[in-house]
């Protein structure tokens, strides 16, 4: 008995997604634990991330030796591919939208009203201004107020200029490895992954004139929360993209790409440019204004 043709790509079966729902649960509850005060919580949470790396590493290991037999080359897989990538994006869209939502309330709302009609701060906060952002302390045993506000002219100018000319690199690599120009295309890609380490090397030593010098924390009010949440999410997504970007320059190297076959490398590229859309929205709303 014949069997027709397949009309589309089958993945085979997997542990995978499996491991990894397990890592990102012991992660997470490790977290949840560690921040109640539980002694097992930092050790749940680095088995959490360490598990997490193995997958990552197994799991794209597993797509790029199918892709280097041969099994994904056809239109359905690619397209697929690509419309789970501009998901993925989507999905972090909406994260950092939830981090800017609430930035974004407290500055235009909360702040606002507390000092508008509503008079109870003459009472409770006598010396409160509505102006952002808050450095004024009404209770002290409550959290440390910070000391100044991060200017936006230091390092944060500095960060932006580096990121903005990454995408300018990375869209040479690009247009490089479409012109079969290597040399070109491994030297962009080289300068994009130093411009990635710059700026987190500038990143962590503007946090350590924050905690030192400006006393500005996680728990130094809505301003330090607001400031270290964005900021840090989108230093985490500029290391995972460095990674990606080593990951991508090792496979350029061993020549893994030609022109028709590179989508692991648009798909990092896409984030990249996502990476930098979003420190703009921060550089502006963040530090700027």
């Amino acid at each position: 008995m014949t069997h027709p043709p397949k009309k589309y790509y089958l993945p085979s079966p997997s542990s995978w997604p499996f491991k990894g729902s397990i890592a990102l649960i012991c992660t997470l509850a490790g977290a949840a634990n560690w921040i109640h005060g539980e002694s097992f919580g930092p050790y749940m949470v680095a088995f959490g991330i360490g598990f997490l790396i193995y997958v990552v590493y197994g799991w794209f290991g597993t797509v790029i030796r199918e892709n280097r037999a041969g099994i994904l080359e056809n239109k359905q897989v690619d397209r697929s591919f690509r419309w789970g990538m501009c998901w993925f994006i989507f999905s972090e869209v909406m994260f950092f939208g939830a981090f800017f939502g609430a930035l974004f309330y407290v500055r235009v709302i909360a702040v606002p009203l507390l000092g508008g009609l509503d008079a109870s701060h003459v009472v409770l906060w006598p010396s409160f201004k509505a102006v952002w952002p808050l450095l004024a302390n009404p209770n002290p045993n409550a959290f440390i107020a910070p000391k100044s506000v991060m200017e936006a002219w230091g390092i944060p100018a500095v960060n932006t200029a580096i990121l903005l000319t990454s995408g300018v690199t990375i869209t040479i690599a690009h247009w490089s490895l479409l012109k079969n120009k290597r040399t070109t295309m491994l030297v962009s890609q080289l300068l994009t992954i130093l411009l990635g380490i710059s700026f987190l090397f500038l990143q962590a030593h503007e946090y350590t004139e924050a905690y030192l010098r400006k006393g500005l924390t996680l728990g130094s009010g809505i301003y330090g929360t607001t400031f270290f949440m964005l900021t840090g999410f989108h230093g985490l997504h500029v290391t995972i993209g460095t990674i990606g970007l080593c990951v991508i320059f090792y496979r350029m190297l061993i020549r893994d790409f030609n022109d028709h076959n590179h989508f692991a490398f648009e798909a990092v590229s896409w984030y990249w440019h996502f990476v930098d859309v979003v420190w703009l929205l921060l550089f502006v709303f963040v530090y700027w204004l």
